[in-house]
């Protein structure tokens, strides 16, 4: 069975209705929790885009509360790779190869980490980020971007 790695653009979709939203959430609920894996900056990184959107007027400020408080929950349930000297020398790695940013940089590294500590077990990058998925797949990793996902079996 797969470990499913979210980088931040598609871990907020399980917070904020987007395309790819009831996609991922189907998927991810036949996922164990200790099969679900993030950065561990990415909870602060979804934090952040939540409360943008809030002070943007592209949500409201219950929705924003009710969005962050499952957020909170979440996080907690889900598997966080630490960002450990592991994770910063990937992603300084995949600067020096790549045309990432280095927030995206981070979130693949710490995936690849993860793949580093899980040998023999497949981790599936889910972003819906073309640029962070092509860099994944690069890198060897199966990919998928849940706005793309049609129908999930």
């Amino acid at each position: 069975m797969s470990f499913y790695f979210l980088d931040a653009t598609a871990f907020v979709k399980l917070f904020v209705q987007e395309p790819g939203t009831d996609a991922l959430i189907r998927r991810l609920e036949l996922v164990e929790d200790n099969r679900k894996l993030i950065s561990a900056a990415t909870p602060l990184e979804v934090y952040a885009a939540i409360r943008r959107r809030e002070r943007t007027g592209n949500i409201a400020s219950a929705d924003a509360a009710m969005a962050l408080e499952t957020l909170r929950l979440e996080s907690a349930r889900t598997v966080q790779q630490p960002l450990n000297p592991a994770v910063i020398e990937s992603a300084r790695q995949l600067l020096d190869r790549t045309a990432l940013r280095w927030p995206e940089a981070l979130q693949l590294g710490a995936a690849l980490t993860a793949r580093d500590m899980f040998k023999g077990t497949p981790i599936v990058f889910v972003s819906s980020s073309i640029q962070l998925l092509e860099a994944a797949a690069v890198e060897g990793m199966e990919t998928i971007d849940p706005a793309k996902e049609a129908v999930i079996a």
